[in-house]
């Protein structure tokens, strides 16, 4: 083996040890780790900006990643609050459920830990403290892989992670960092079968393809957000404003960011000159079909390429549709099952658009940018899974276990 697999292969070898050590931690340990984390990383806020600006500054990183990358104060702090409200949530590990045949069997599903999690993700550093405070509380070691875009912010947080794991006599390795931002190391990690338990990719369209073809161990696929919001012929207009506007401006770099918006023919002149005039202050770029270009004449013309980018950006593409069902048509062609809104007046439509949609989250009345593990509940999320087997929609603490069944007998055969 290279040496770079050496490296990766005993760096999983250590985090399925550490996940061995960890599995029985009781709940009240594992809340402290959470809470020494929180404490150590806003005590250390200075330190970690001052490692971020090293990201920030560096000429490569697209000016469009730059809001995901920036890890200020104000966000160290909200990354601190995140890990607590995980350690003030219920454990799932060791609930669920007990039942006796009538042979006497005494049968126990309990759920347990994943066991090693490794992470695949971009240049969001507050990942990196989400995933492990998550797979801590699950009594699960975390393999944690950031974009090279967020190294040296990354190499701070996970070393002032198991700085605090230490402290609290619980093995460091159950938090690693792949020191290594090379595609080679990606692929040699993906390998990692029989170390790694599961692998989640959280990152673009082309990320997730390229772990699901290319991974030896389990995959859940998360994050793609190609994402609708669908003004119904019953829309309350300055409501579809509202949240059509949000949807796409309050922070288009996220997966839960509108990309396309779809508008009934009945109500398109009087909502997309009002709605172009609202997100006007963000200079969004409008890239429309040939009806909305004809109530919005200066915007460009939408290419089928455009419908199904995942932009990321202040750009929006932007349809003018017959009815609610071309728009559900469009949104399952295009979509990436990610989170899909109609705003509608009307029951009838609203419930045809929640059944027949295909996504992990439909909304009605509301943005999608509600789709996220804090807003959901959940303290903070692994991922927001796009798939159907396992887990769907954000990740939380059930999401990171899986069941082991206990049998009690007493001499039973069969």
């Amino acid at each position: 083996m290279s040496e770079l697999e050496n490296y990766i292969a005993g760096l999983c070898c250590d985090a399925k040890e550490a996940s061995r050590k960890i599995v029985g931690l009781s709940t009240a340990k594992k809340n402290a780790a959470l809470y020494r984390i929180a404490d150590t990383l806003e005590r250390s806020a200075g330190e970690i900006e001052k490692a971020n600006e090293i990201d920030l500054v560096n000429p490569a990183v697209p000016p469009k990643m730059l809001d995901r990358l920036k890890l200020g104060e104000d966000r160290v702090r909200a990354v601190a609050a995140a890990v607590r409200e995980v350690a003030a949530l219920p454990d799932p590990v060791g609930g669920g459920e007990r039942w006796v045949r009538p042979n006497g069997l005494i049968i126990t599903r309990e759920r347990v830990p994943l066991g090693v999690v490794a992470i695949i993700y971009e240049a969001r550093p507050n990942v990196t403290v989400d995933a492990a405070s998550l797979c801590i509380k699950t009594g699960n070691a975390v393999v944690l892989r950031g974009g090279k875009e967020a190294i040296n912010t990354n190499r701070v947080l996970v070393r002032l992670m198991r700085e605090a794991l230490e402290a609290e006599g619980i093995p460091a390795d159950a938090v690693s960092l792949v020191d290594d931002v090379t595609r080679e190391g990606t692929a040699i990690l993906m390998r990692q079968r029989g170390l790694v338990d599961v692998l989640i990719p959280r990152g673009g369209a082309s990320l997730i393809k390229s772990v699901v073809e290319n991974a030896k161990v389990p995959v859940i696929e998360t994050g793609a957000g190609n994402c609708h919001v669908y003004i119904d012929k019953s829309a309350d207009i300055e409501m579809a404003v509202k949240i059509a506007a949000n949807a796409k401006v309050s922070r288009p770099s996220v997966c839960n960011a509108a990309e396309t918006l779809l508008v009934h023919k009945d109500v398109a002149r009087e909502f997309l000159p009002k709605f172009a005039e609202a997100v006007s202050p963000w200079n969004v770029e409008l890239r429309g079909c040939g009806r909305t270009r004809e109530i919005l004449p200066g915007i460009k013309e939408a290419t089928e390429e455009d419908y199904y980018t995942e932009y990321n950006d202040y750009i929006l593409a932007v349809k003018v549709v017959d009815s609610i069902d071309e728009a559900i048509a469009h949104i399952n062609k295009y979509g990436t099952m990610h989170s899909e809104a109609i705003v509608t007046r009307e029951l009838e439509a609203a419930e045809k658009f929640r059944r027949e949609v295909d996504a992990a989250a439909v909304y009605v009345n509301a943005s999608t940018r509600f789709t996220d593990g804090g807003e959901f509940g959940f303290g903070a999320e692994i991922g927001i899974s796009t798939q159907k087997l396992h887990a769907r929609g954000p990740m939380g603490l059930a999401e990171l276990t899986t069941v082991k069944y206990y049998v009690l007998g007493s001499g039973q055969v069969r």
